[in-house]
């Protein structure tokens, strides 16, 4: 097995890598650290807000109960909401099926200044629409490239883009159902599709495969984020998204020359 986490810059296959993977680390020692980070980018994103010449962009895709809604929740809890935008992408309207399928993205990322979470995103274009047939393989693959251009265009522009893939095991995918199932407070969670698409799961890890190979590019890398561990996966996103933060080196920025004259009384 391989190392993990890892910034995936070659090609992968998802097998050799284990989802359990935390390091070696203490369970009690790295929750503290995460908390840690996670005031520090709360410290940071109004520092993001006054500067607003970057916005930062957090892509999430991963299989059902991967853990995409509690990893958003633990690494923003410190974040002021009104700097975070945040989008889930359904299956696509009249109106959006009407466009482009990059036409509804790019109208939800986020604004300069702002943190941008997409709880799923573009990529379900080339892993549930290929894995359920949706479109024909010509249209699926060729969507790797306008991807890749998206995003690079993106990234020309001020925007971060930090892209995680949550990697589970189908073992423990399975002991979260039964705990959903179990848990009258997260019965809500579950639905007769999680079971679905648990059915296609050989069709999934390999249609993630090839789209973490296609799709990891300079501007905008893929991390691979073992999620069996709920606390080492959260770890990994907090010490991503505030390393992120920390290579813009924001400062507050300075009062225009006439704010600098204004006197108060």
């Amino acid at each position: 097995m391989e190392k993990q986490p890892v910034v995936i810059t070659g090609r992968i296959r998802l097998k050799r890598f284990d989802p359990a993977y935390c390091g070696g680390r203490d369970k009690a020692a790295t929750k503290a650290r995460t908390e840690q980070l996670g005031r520090r980018i709360g410290e940071l994103q109004p520092k993001l807000h006054a500067n607003a010449r970057h916005a930062v962009l957090l892509i999430f895709q991963g299989m059902d109960a991967s853990g995409k809604d509690g990893a958003i929740r633990t690494v923003l809890q410190y974040v002021n909401p009104a700097g975070v935008q945040t989008a889930n992408f359904k299956v696509p309207s009249a109106e959006e099926s009407a466009h482009d399928f990059l036409w509804r993205i790019h109208q939800a990322v986020p604004r300069r200044g702002s943190i941008g979470v997409f709880n799923r995103s573009h990529y379900e274009a080339v892993l549930a629409e290929r894995v359920l047939g949706l479109v024909p393989k010509q249209v699926w693959r060729a969507r790797y490239g306008q991807i890749v251009d998206f995003e690079r265009m993106l990234v020309a522009n001020g925007v971060v883009v930090l892209k995680f893939y949550l990697h589970l095991s189908r073992r423990e995918q399975a002991a979260r159902f039964k705990e959903r199932l179990a848990n009258p407070e997260k019965n809500w969670k579950f639905s007769h599709a999680d079971v679905a698409t648990r059915q296609h799961w050989d069709d999934y890890i390999a249609a993630y495969e090839d789209m973490l190979n296609a799709t990891s590019h300079p501007a905008a890398r893929w991390c691979l984020v073992p999620a069996d561990r709920n606390w080492y996966r959260d770890h990994v996103i907090a010490a991503t998204v505030h390393r992120a933060l920390k290579a813009l080196k924001l400062k507050w920025p300075k009062p225009a020359e006439w704010q600098a004259r204004v006197r108060v009384k």
